[in-house]
């Protein structure tokens, strides 16, 4: 006997590599189904609703949406590509049938495609290939989708999955079609919308079954609390039932459904029930968690817990106690920052924090240096005030052995720097795995290499491939530890000594020791780093002293003098530059380096007696 589908709805994800047009295609795809009013004016990119996601033009969070199409409901997520994010496309793969995997036509697939597409397979989902970007310049669509076709072949992929159709796109000009020659584009999305109902499989109705309903997602609303996102996988549910959680640790709850939203457009819309298929939202409990069930009170069976990949770098967060804590944001206790970042873990499956030996400190591990310094971005916004330690990653024993993590690095550069990049990447302990040319004088490297070899390479690599380089790079797998090797800033820092501000006339002079972080007119304190040394170890230096006037000397005389441009640093150039003994001062105005120990004696005493030990 056949099983009875709900052929009125399809559920898909949408992922890609980061920056491969994913959101841009969903506005397509919103602008032209039959879901919004026809004067309503769509922002590009309308679903990264978050400043930073805006800002850095790329997906952190899962976001859904549901579009009309004819007779046809079909709620699209739209997944980060970042590999850092990779909690979020594991989960949203358990609530959709299918997936779309965009592709550009220039850049093929990368280190994220292959990440994304792994988490598809793995959750046994029906792919459709839609190659984008097919008029960029340089496009090469045939080529891009024999390297797809190779690369769900090396994923294992199963004669279903690779029984995928394709569709070829421009989603910033709002054209398709089936064929991929760009001239035969025209302006519709009809070929993506008869491919998604033609091949994604439509949910299996069994509504008459008892509840089973997975959080996938958490989110929050002011006036009713905690929300649970996910679909309903079994049975119905209404406004008002008596309903059953089962918990993460086994227990279970009991609890009445005071509000069920579904999704239309951009808008989560209330509604008086949903049946199987539905991805919805509910609220009435406060305490729930993602992966756990929600099942009807004399049915209570638990769907299998979601498996989260562990998290892979750590950094310590810690208090700001600098001479100029309190300045500049208004959430300095030590109490709100450890209830904020618990706070985080509630929504955030791939976070995990924990308290240190160290006073007013707590160990943050996450899924890489983005997925923090993104975490360390929101704080900042709200006011908060905190330190950093450098990036450290996670060992993890497997089979008796203790590994490391390991990642894949695709890196795209002139021919004239690649010699730079091998050898540099090879002194990290990396192994070249592929290199071919891709025309026009560039070429492409893949590397796996320790993510520890990674950190703090950012920079160099900038500076190696004179900024026309561009670098990808995704989590592999744990290995064994790669033994008598430790990556490091290979110069030291310029510190200051002394607490005030910094003048022209000074910083003329430290300039010749090494690149400057601020420029005249700074406040400083003693222990906090203004410029990185040329030399391979720390110079103390004084950034405040005035010059002494005389009466042939006058101060106005200085008006010519000139210091070079420092260099700014971000976020994530400042965490880069850590060494072990400094922190990464973060607030909401400032972005400062220091050490840990401040007085300049003392720090001389401590490195002495590491030295000796």
């Amino acid at each position: 006997m056949s099983e009875k589908r709900r052929n009125d709805l399809r559920n898909i994800a949408i992922i890609a590599h980061v920056d491969h047009g994913k959101t841009t295609l969903v506005n397509q795809l919103l602008r032209q189904s039959d879901t919004l009013p026809e004067h309503m004016h769509l922002e590009d990119r309308a679903m990264d609703s978050n400043a930073i996601e805006r800002e850095r033009g790329i997906t952190i969070l899962s976001k859904n949406t549901a579009v009309k199409y004819g007779d046809t409901t079909i709620n699209i997520l739209d997944t980060p590509g970042h590999a850092d994010f990779g909690g979020e496309v594991e989960r949203i793969m358990h609530m959709v049938d299918g997936a779309l995997l965009l592709v550009d036509a220039y850049e093929g697939t990368m280190p994220q495609t292959r990440f994304v597409l792994k988490k598809a397979l793995e959750a046994g989902v029906k792919p459709i290939v839609v190659i984008n970007k097919i008029d960029r310049p340089g496009a090469r669509p045939k080529k891009v989708l024999d390297e797809v076709l190779e690369l769900f072949i090396e994923l294992g992929a199963n004669d279903e999955q690779l029984d995928f159709p394709v569709v070829y796109t421009s989603a910033l000009n709002g054209t398709s079609s089936y064929d991929p020659d760009p001239k035969k584009q025209k302006h519709t999305m009809k070929p993506v919308f008869d491919t998604i109902i033609k091949h994604i499989p439509a949910p299996i109705d069994n509504s008459d079954e008892p509840l089973q309903f997975q959080i996938t997602m958490l989110d929050w609303d002011d006036y009713v609390g905690r929300i649970g996102v996910g679909r309903i996988y079994r049975g119905k549910v209404k406004v008002g039932d008596n309903i059953t959680v089962m918990k993460r640790d086994g227990s279970t709850q009991n609890f009445r459904v005071t509000k069920l939203f579904g999704f239309f457009g951009l808008k989560r819309i209330e509604i008086k029930e949903a049946k199987a298929g539905d991805i919805i939202a509910i609220s009435g409990i406060d305490n729930i968690y993602v992966g756990e069930t929600i099942a009807s009170e004399d049915h209570p069976e638990a769907l299998p817990l979601l498996k989260i990949d562990p998290p892979t770098l750590q950094m310590d967060f810690v208090a700001n106690d600098s001479p100029f804590a309190g300045q500049e944001g208004d959430k300095v206790t030590p109490k709100k920052l450890e209830d904020r970042l618990i706070r985080q873990t509630r929504t955030d499956v791939s976070l995990k924090v924990e308290p240190t030996d160290q006073l007013n400190a707590w160990t943050v591990s996450g899924r890489g240096e983005l997925h923090l310094s993104v975490l360390v971005e929101e704080l900042r916004r709200e006011g908060f005030e905190l330190q950093l330690s450098r990036p450290k990653v996670i060992y993890r024993e497997v089979d008796g052995e203790m590994c490391e993590p390991f990642e894949s690095v695709q890196v795209d550069a002139p021919d004239k720097y690649i010699g730079s990049v091998i050898d540099s990447l090879s002194k990290r302990k990396g192994k070249m795995k592929n290199m071919e040319s891709t025309g026009n004088g560039q070429t492409r490297l893949d590397f796996l290499i320790p993510s520890r070899g990674l950190i703090g390479y950012n920079n160099e690599f900038m500076s190696e491939t004179g900024g026309y380089g561009i670098m990808n790079h995704s989590f592999e797998a744990y290995k064994p530890v790669v033994k008598n090797w430790e990556p490091g800033r290979l110069n030291g820092a310029l510190v200051s000594i002394s607490r005030g501000q910094s003048t022209t006339y000074s910083l003329q002079t430290v300039e010749q020791r090494g690149e400057l972080f601020i420029g005249a007119g700074v406040q400083v304190y003693e222990g906090m780093i203004v410029g990185e040394s040329s030399r391979d170890k720390d110079i103390a230096v004084n950034v405040i002293k005035g010059k002494n006037l005389t009466n042939t000397r006058a101060a106005g005389k200085d008006h010519a003098a000139a210091i070079k441009a420092p260099k700014k640093l971000t976020l994530e150039s400042a965490i880069e530059f850590l060494n072990d003994d400094e922190y990464c001062e973060v607030t909401p105005k400032s972005i400062r380096l220091r050490k840990k120990i401040l007085n300049t004696s003392e720090r001389k005493k401590a490195d002495k007696r590491r030295k000796h030990n």
